[in-house]
């Protein structure tokens, strides 16, 4: 058995078909002739934004519209202009084609995969797609093809991009098993639009699985089995019916609201991350949106957002919610970030460093521009304002004073807005757990990000396998920070919400109940199963497991415990 990240959740079973990418490598020369050189580029370019609009067109059909954005993705890496400018200039430098185009690339992957957030680390998998494609069709080599396949296909590949996601022939594909890749990137995003199981990350499973081999991929453990027994066999045949009709009893909870099992009602949200998430949040029945990260106007622009496109992006969450409750970030970046135009510096700790909040605070004519943008399309629907990474009360007051300075210029300019916009804070730190009950008499609410809340808290780097032990919201050191945090919002009379990975986990939810949590901002995929989750406990018995858990003091004992409470 190999393990692997848990990409895609479900049960397929099937025969691995081993896609094998063609050899990309060259051997650099100088071109007699620049501008054809630069001619092959332009020609090189023009097919592969002609191919990936194909592909787009396709994927509305086959996979669904916010799937083939991602896609989109593909086009504005291949038509920026600070790559185009730099593959020009590389080339009248000397070199050919193939190197300008691999250098500028390499540069732009490796920005992207040092970054410090995950969503955007993933990207680098977009830029290094965009890449294989062109030099491709430089050296006229053909990309992987997936569209025709035998039926009950397991593709093993290297690293399935989203290219090869576009094409993928569906009914015939069973599991996807890849080496490389994580749960929020793009071709796990794509894999679970399209309903099939993949587990990624596994180490070596090119050279150890065979065409033709028998594989058991198990997309909700992350695990892969070759060449099963026949007891295997069956064991997993019966857990993929169970699946299956689990996933349809599910629908049972579509339209309806988020209750515990003794009534008391709670606010369940999506996350998102940009402004055409919010149709994926409500084609999953989501209430709201508990977290949109608004970095990614700021990410996927040459220059800094100007007030109406900021507002534009936010208006068009607004009026797709219909008046449902919308938590947005204000900018979270920082020196792990590098976006060209913001200038900023390399840290040795960006973790620790100057970002977030911290950095909208140091450039408040910037940081108005958000705030402004956002107060205008809170006109336009119930809009709230959170601030990222405080560990001060004071952040909390200038972001504050700032947005009524923004509210005075558009009052002066006759541009209406919700004068009561809540403003609240993102509690991520454990000075933000610890001032907790300063800063709930100061904000509108909270929202708790597990995820940097457990590594900060813990000192554990997710993405580090040495210290991924360490990195678990079953910590006992995280649990008493979360029950703090919560019991101190419910004291001032402030909605208390997660926006986390922990707040979809259904061991956990019987403790978040007990706490007093108010909301639970998860992925769309994750609503209806953590509705039925919620509907499952009553306040007692939330209250007997918890009560039992907060004696434990491991994690392993935490984590026991609440398996064994399951239901």
């Amino acid at each position: 058995m190999y393990k692997g990240v848990n990409a895609s959740d479900g049960f397929g079973i099937g025969v691995a078909q081993v896609a094998v990418a063609p050899d990309l490598s060259f051997t650099p020369t100088k071109p007699k002739d620049a501008q054809k050189e630069k001619e092959r580029y332009e020609a090189a370019l023009a097919k592969f934004v002609e191919q990936t609009n194909a592909q787009i067109e396709r994927m509305v059909v086959s996979i669904g519209e916010e799937a083939a954005l991602i896609m989109g993705a593909h086009i504005e890496f291949a038509q920026d202009e600070g790559i185009k400018e730099m593959v020009s200039g590389s080339i009248d430098a000397g070199m050919c084609a193939e190197q300008a185009v691999s250098e500028a690339y390499d540069q732009y992957y490796t920005m992207f995969s040092q970054m410090e957030d995950e969503l955007f680390r993933e990207r680098a998998a977009d830029v290094a797609d965009v890449k294989t494609g062109l030099l491709a069709d430089l050296l006229g080599k053909q990309v992987v093809d997936l569209s025709t396949l035998p039926e009950n296909s397991i593709v093993v590949v290297s690293e399935l991009t989203p290219s090869m996601t576009a094409d993928i022939d569906k009914e015939n594909v069973a599991g996807i098993v890849t080496e490389t890749g994580g749960r929020t990137s793009h071709s796990a995003i794509i894999a679970r639009a399209l309903e099939i199981p993949a587990v990624l990350s596994v180490a070596d499973v090119t050279t150890n699985i065979k065409t033709g081999d028998m594989v058991i991929v198990d997309g909700t453990a992350g695990s892969v089995i070759v060449t099963p027994t026949k007891e295997e066999l069956e064991l997993y045949r019966g857990k993929a019916r169970a699946y299956a009709e689990d996933k349809a009893a599910l629908e049972a909870y579509r339209g309806k609201r988020t209750v515990t099992a003794d009534g008391d009602e709670k606010l369940l949200v999506a996350n998102i991350g940009n402004p055409d998430d919010a149709n994926v949040a409500a084609e999953h029945d989501a209430e709201g949106v508990g977290l949109f990260r608004s970095e990614f106007l700021f990410m996927d622009a040459k220059e800094l957002p100007s007030e109406d496109e900021q507002f534009a992006a936010y208006q068009k969450v607004a009026l797709r919610l219909k008046g449902q409750p919308i938590i947005i970030r204000t900018l979270d970046v920082g020196g792990d970030k590098e976006i060209p135009y913001l200038n900023l510096r390399k840290e040795e700790n960006p973790f620790m460093g100057f970002r977030a909040v911290r950095y909208c605070l140091n450039n408040p004519d910037q940081y108005k521009v958000q705030l402004t943008a956002l107060l205008r399309a809170s006109a336009f629907g119930d809009i709230k304002i959170m601030l990222p990474l405080v560990t001060s009360l004071e952040e909390v007051r200038k972001a504050k004073a700032l947005i009524e300075e923004c509210k005075l210029d558009l009052d002066q300019r006759g541009i209406s807005y919700n004068k009561d916009i809540e403003v609240g804070t993102m509690i991520e730190t454990p000075a933000a757990s610890l001032i907790a009950d300063d800063l709930a008499a100061e904000c509108d609410f909270f929202s708790i990000g597990t995820n940097d809340l457990i590594g900060y808290t813990m000192c554990a780097d997710r993405g580090n396998d040495r210290v991924a032990y360490l990195y678990e919201v079953y910590q006992p050191a995280v649990l008493r920070s979360l029950k703090r945090i919560i019991e101190e919002g419910n004291k001032k009379g402030i909605l208390v919400g997660m926006c986390g990975e922990a707040a979809a986990d259904p061991l956990l939810i019987p403790v978040l109940l007990s706490f007093g949590l108010g909301e639970f901002s998860v992925s769309a995929p994750s609503i209806l199963a953590t509705r039925r989750t919620i509907s499952e406990w009553t306040k007692e018995e939330a209250d007997a497991l918890t009560a039992k858990v907060m004696t434990l003091k491991t994690a392993a004992e935490v984590k026991a415990a609440l398996q064994a409470a399951a239901k």
